[in-house]
């Protein structure tokens, strides 16, 4: 099955740039699903999805913005809180924003999505691919792209088209807890 378009749950600009020439380059349009209630300050959440949305709109293409609703995401990680980065915690997170993403997905019509969380080094692609298909075997007619966003020079293209655009650069994942 050709892929012509995708929903693409993106967490920040500097992780997405490269994943969205990628997919551009190979004939799929992305539409840009943002949704991540786990970043905190609400400042730091409006700065990513800035960045994010200014690069959706250079490129001519469609962002969604999920609910910012950073009290449930908290009760949805309550008892993880002390969790290490790659741990329970950060498995939970996936599952919310995920399945968040298949359900719009749905909605929107599409039958894959994907999420550019993959592409951060920070992150256990295990993890991500469990939380991937878990939230697509919970929402009928959709599939998640299990890419591994890291190899054929993505890694390298995102350090250019960050200074190339001149993204704002985060130094943490997003929670309080990882900061």
């Amino acid at each position: 099955m050709k892929i012509e378009n995708i929903l693409l749950h993106t967490c920040c600009a500097p992780c997405s740039a490269a994943i969205i020439e990628w997919l551009l380059a190979n004939g799929i349009r992305p539409t840009i699903f943002y949704f991540n209630p786990n970043i905190f300050p609400l400042a730091e959440y409006e700065k990513r999805k800035s960045e994010c949305t200014r690069y959706a709109h250079l490129l001519g293409l469609e962002i969604i913005d999920g609910d910012y609703d950073h009290a449930q995401w908290l009760k949805g990680i309550c008892g993880l809180e002390e969790q290490p980065e790659r741990g329970e915690r950060c498995m939970q997170c996936f599952k919310m924003r995920l399945l968040a993403t298949a359900k719009c997905a749905r909605l929107r019509g599409f039958k894959q999505f994907a999420t550019t969380l993959a592409s951060s080094r920070w992150k256990s692609l295990e993890q991500l691919s469990q939380a991937g298909q878990w939230a697509a075997a919970q929402v009928d007619g959709v599939t998640f792209w299990d890419k591994n966003w890291r190899k054929g020079g993505l890694s390298e293209r995102r350090k250019i088209l960050i200074q190339e655009h001149g993204f704002y650069n985060q130094s943490y994942c997003g929670c309080e807890f990882s900061q």
